[in-house]
């Protein structure tokens, strides 16, 4: 069984007291890798490395050539692991190996883009404003914000240590990262890249602990200027309410109750099989699935009898076997989440069109089957609150106008989509979508060029883009004044008087 270890001021060490706990495989119920459980005072010793490295340390006056260099570095060093890391992570959590396969080439190219955005960022710029009372010339400076608190949830853990480290790096800061406490296995996998780079020590650090000892250590420590969270929204309201006792800054991505809407004249093996990706990717565990399927009434059965049959042929599975399209839940807790869902969905008047249970031929492993549920009302609870597994629910629309309604009525507003042929009209009920990201005619890719988050409860920032990097900045406003004696500045009496 390997063993990990935390990762401190470019240093591997056991945690506290020699703690430690079993991660545990999904698919087999069984432990596969023993990794040090941090304290509060190892998070402390974290946060205070990240303090001297970026307070004394080389790295936040780095050019952004040289930066964009080790990013690089790091980069090519996921690329030449690949394989050996899809296989850590599918061991961790579930996700079949071929999506962990394609994650961590996607990481190392989402790398490379923080890395050429380093150089192009403005990071001084001049501004134009009013040349009233005085003429002046203006300047915005961008410089990171510090030490970043990153707080990652378990269903994708390599890519969202990507998606955290990257562009706090872009910008010049150091961080202390937690991953989830499932699945910390390929973010210390990760770390063990970084430390083969030049990045200088202390710039980056993973502790592997519990929420209530680490992340909220993260969140209320003096020394931590920023925490950004990909989690629940539950606990991203938890996060948010600690980090305001040091006024700190916070980006939240948040839960999802995503709406999908088939327009009457879509491509229909297009959009039944897109809205299946959409949902089923990754046993439903995105927190963007679009897991309200919004249809036509007249289209109805027949986009349902579609979906069942499209549903049929998936085999659930080995997630190391690539012929399984679906893998286990991250852990008998979430499988009964999701069972107790369902449960609670027929209880509520829903039908099961296909799925619904355990698989049968699976003794072992959080699996759960696809499950499509018709006669969904979108009060219903199933309909409303991030069920987080593979459960489809289908709803029956009069209207555009209705079906933009019930999308729009849910506290959260993430992710969404229109399927249509004609592209026009797909893009003006996109653009009455209240969400963050809407696909048309296709689902959940992301592009790391552009920028990502939620609306309402789904968060608070974005993600990617330009936009996201400057998340992990602070802006400054630099005036030089032009007036060049004193007897031109006039204002001045308002205090000495003519």
């Amino acid at each position: 069984m390997p063993d990990y270890q935390i990762y401190i001021d470019g240093q591997f060490c056991d945690a506290e007291g020699g703690k430690t706990a079993d991660s545990i495989n999904p698919a087999t119920e069984e432990p596969w890798a023993r990794v040090a459980r941090a304290s509060r005072k190892d998070t402390q010793r974290a946060i205070a490395a990240a303090r001297r490295a970026f307070d004394d340390g080389p790295w936040p006056r780095m050019s952004q050539a040289d930066r964009a260099k080790i990013l690089n570095q790091i980069a090519d060093g996921l690329e030449a692991r690949s394989q050996e890391i899809a296989a850590v992570e599918t061991h961790d959590s579930g996700g079949t190996i071929r999506k962990t396969s394609g994650d961590m080439m996607m990481g190392a190219a989402q790398l490379r883009y923080f890395a050429e955005m380093a150089p192009k960022l403005p990071l001084w710029e001049e501004i134009q404003v009013p040349q009233f009372p005085a003429q002046s010339k203006n300047y915005l400076q961008r410089e990171p914000i510090g030490v970043c608190g990153q707080i990652i949830p378990w269903n994708f853990p390599l890519m969202m240590a990507v998606w955290k480290i990257g562009p706090a790096l872009s910008a010049g800061n150091t961080l202390v990262l937690k991953p989830a406490s499932d699945t910390p296995c390929s973010a210390l996998e990760l770390a063990k890249i970084i430390d083969q780079t030049d990045l200088p020590k202390g710039v980056v650090n993973v502790v592997h602990g519990s929420g209530a000892e680490c992340g909220e250590e993260l969140c209320t420590s003096p020394l931590v200027d920023k925490v950004a969270l990909t989690g629940s929204t539950e606990v991203g309201r938890r996060v948010q309410q600690l980090a305001s006792g040091t006024i700190k800054k916070v980006t939240l991505e948040l839960g999802g109750k995503s709406a999908n809407i088939i327009l009457d004249d879509a491509d229909l093996e297009m959009a039944v099989d897109g809205s299946l990706f959409g949902c089923f990717f990754h046993q439903g565990q995105a927190c963007e699935s679009g897991t309200r399927l919004f249809v036509p009434d007249k289209l109805h059965d027949e986009i349902v009898g579609r979906l069942v049959e499209r549903t049929k042929p998936l085999t659930v599975g080995d997630p190391m076997d690539f012929a399984s399209c679906q893998g286990p839940l991250i852990s008998a807790r979430q499988r009964e989440t999701v069972l107790g869902y369902i449960k609670k969905g027929v209880d509520e008047g829903a039908k099961v069109a296909i799925g619904g249970k355990r698989p049968e031929h699976l003794s072992k492993g959080y699996y759960v089957e696809p499950t499509i549920f018709v006669d969904v009302k979108n009060s219903m609870t199933v309909a409303q609150e991030e069920i987080f597994g593979p459960v489809l629910c289908v709803i029956r629309y009069k209207t555009i106008d209705d079906a933009i309604r019930m999308a729009n009525d849910s506290i959260y507003g993430l992710g969404g989509a229109v399927w249509s042929r004609d592209k026009e009209k797909a893009t003006v009920v996109a653009k009455q979508m209240r969400t963050g990201t809407v696909w048309i005619n296709e689902y959940h890719l992301l592009s790391v060029a552009a920028p990502f988050g939620g609306y309402k409860q789904s968060g608070i920032g974005r993600e990617f883009g330009l936009e996201g990097i400057l998340e992990y900045t602070e802006v400054k406003h630099v005036h030089v004044d032009q007036v060049d004696n004193r007897a031109g500045k006039f204002w001045y009496g308002a205090l000495f008087g003519a």
